[in-house]
């Protein structure tokens, strides 16, 4: 049998096999690969090879079309199918198997939770994943990316709770919504109000980023205050983008729903409430934090698209709108400095 030392190597001695005998070198490929996708240098191969797929492809969200897909190939005569990808050697992303997908546009798909549950997988050939109740994704770890760990996995944390809710909105006009809300393990031992945290994209914290996880350890090792985080649902991707655009609603709907619902149900400082996004969920947080500074003390803010893509000048807004509170800030800093000089002075000649 056949060692090949690259994916290459594999495809090349495939291609000139004839088609009638290619099978069996997929069957040797499988039997030599423990796990996919083959990691060499900055490129990454995918693959499937069980029977009756019709089309194949990789859902990355660092993919910036509709649909966010790189097909697989297949190899004439097999059931392989394969796509070879170029990433940065520090990447740590997580991807789905999107099969027999109808392959047309998300945007505005009305039945986009049917199609993703149907045709969106975990991929099979891969060990490093992310399974939780609400979704499953594979991970891919380049080779000099960080330590890829199982937060749920780490045995000797206290875990805290996470309760679910559905929440409804005037402002935004929807209902049936889920908002998930995690307590930290002593939660019920104490009585001291807490920090609270508002992350955007809820269904993603609470699923494949394992935030409440990710807040056990922290907590446990110090590295953050105990906190409440209340992870909101969000609607289909083009409602999202409405949602989270810029949009004054939304806003209300944080500050006139969500958190009187969460001071109503929790012991909440607050001093001390913050909002995190994703994407375009960073985008509204931003907006959000910018409107109502005193509200909104902290900010976090992951893969933001701001200036690029679609809606790139409502963007840049929010980037006008930070130069603007930067512009602000320094100049409050530079009244204060002459006062604050003298008063070295005096200190250093006395």
């Amino acid at each position: 049998m056949t060692v090949w030392p690259s994916f290459d190597a594999f495809l090349k001695d495939a291609l000139n096999t004839p088609i009638e005998s290619r099978q069996p070198l997929v069957a040797d490929l499988l039997s030599q690969r423990a796990a996919f996708p083959w990691v060499d240098g900055d490129k990454a191969t995918f693959i499937y090879a069980r029977p009756g797929a019709q089309r194949v492809a990789i859902n990355l969200d660092t993919i910036r079309r509709d649909p966010p897909f790189v097909p697989l190939e297949n190899l004439a005569g097999t059931t392989l199918w394969y796509a070879t990808v170029q990433f940065q050697p520090y990447d740590l992303l997580d991807y789905m198997l999107v099969i027999n997908d109808p392959m047309t546009p998300v945007t505005g798909d009305p039945n986009i939770v049917e199609r993703v549950s149907s045709h969106w997988h975990t991929d099979p050939y891969n060990p490093t994943r992310i399974v939780t109740p609400q979704m499953g994704v594979s991970v891919l770890r380049m080779r000099d990316a960080r330590p890829f760990p199982d937060w749920a996995k780490l045995a000797r944390v206290p875990h805290g709770r996470v309760d679910e809710f559905p929440i409804k909105s005037t402002q935004l006009n929807f209902t049936g919504r889920k908002c998930w809300v995690y307590t930290p393990a002593d939660y019920e031992e104490t009585f001291d109000p807490l920090p609270v945290m508002v992350i955007l994209d809820g269904e993603w914290a609470n699923g494949p980023l394992q935030a409440a996880k990710i807040a056990d350890a922290l907590a446990k090792h110090g590295r953050m205050s105990r906190s409440i985080l209340v992870m909101m649902q969000s609607g289909d991707q083009s409602s999202r983008d409405r949602m989270f655009l810029a949009n004054d609603r939304h806003y209300q709907f944080l500050t006139q729903e969500l958190l009187p619902f969460v001071q109503t149900e929790y012991r909440v400082d607050p001093a001390r409430i913050g909002i995190a996004g994703v994407g375009m969920g960073a985008v509204a947080a931003a907006h959000a934090a910018l409107k109502n500074p005193a509200l909104f003390s902290s900010l976090i803010m992951l893969s933001p698209p701001l200036g690029e893509g679609k809606s790139a000048s409502e963007l840049r807004q929010i980037i006008r709108r930070f130069d603007v509170r930067a512009s602000s800030s320094r100049s409050v800093a530079m009244r204060a400095a002459p006062a604050s000089s003298a008063r070295r002075g005096s200190c250093a000649t006395s």
